[in-house]
């Protein structure tokens, strides 16, 4: 089964962003269980988009009522949530910011 793991962290995680995953991404990749994953740029060079009564209405920045923004992503493979739980807490990020684990709709 598909899980997104959406990595988040407030502003103080910046300061990870070129740490790397301290051979977490290399474990993942020998385990067969990455499919995908990136890290994402400041939220200040994000865009929201919105189409209200077929008007696109663009805003900067995420619209988010939180501190915390998605500042990377990581698409697993793996037999079950348990697994998908422990490949989350295993990820550096874990350790300073919060790591939210979605299962992927399966067509």
């Amino acid at each position: 089964m598909k899980y997104l793991l959406l990595i988040c962290g407030d502003e103080s995680a910046a300061e990870h962003a070129d740490d790397g995953c301290g051979g977490w991404s290399e474990e993942m990749l020998r385990r067969g269980v990455v499919r995908d994953g990136a890290g994402l740029r400041p939220p200040s060079e994000a865009k929201t988009v919105r189409v209200r009564d077929d008007t696109v209405l663009l805003s900067d920045g995420p619209f988010a009522e939180t501190k915390e923004q998605i500042g990377g992503f990581c698409l697993i493979d793996c037999a079950d949530l348990d697994e998908a739980l422990e490949i989350a807490a295993r990820h550096p990020a874990a350790g300073y910011g919060t790591i939210e684990v979605r299962p992927v709709r399966q067509p």
